[in-house]
């Protein structure tokens, strides 16, 4: 009942953010596999949670409940139609994180 109490108190967006946080470092911790897998389906879980309209893409609106989506929306947006799909935003992801890996 108590830690009930006290996550009210907390401001929403730093539990959104410590909860994002504690989903990153569990990520980190697994195997790569694992932790791709997981990342995967904390992005579906999101991409769920923003798609309001339930329609398999998100708008520039919608993508602002994701803040790294909404930082890279224009360049995930690749066809300008003004809204991104998952599909999509995998892809961009992976292409990053190619980028990344061959700059190491």
């Amino acid at each position: 009942m108590k830690i009930t109490r006290s996550i009210h108190r907390v401001a929403p967006g730093a539990l959104a953010t410590l909860l994002a946080l504690t989903s990153v470092a569990a990520c980190a911790q697994a195997p790569a596999g694992q932790r791709a897998e997981r990342m995967q389906t904390e992005l579906r879980k999101r991409f769920g949670a923003a798609d309001t309209n339930v329609d398999g893409q998100l708008t520039r609106d919608e993508a602002s409940k994701m803040p790294w989506v909404s930082k890279n929306f224009d360049a995930i947006d690749t066809t300008r139609k003004g809204s991104v799909t998952l599909a999509e935003i995998e892809a961009y992801a992976m292409t990053q994180r190619g980028m990344r890996q061959a700059g190491k």
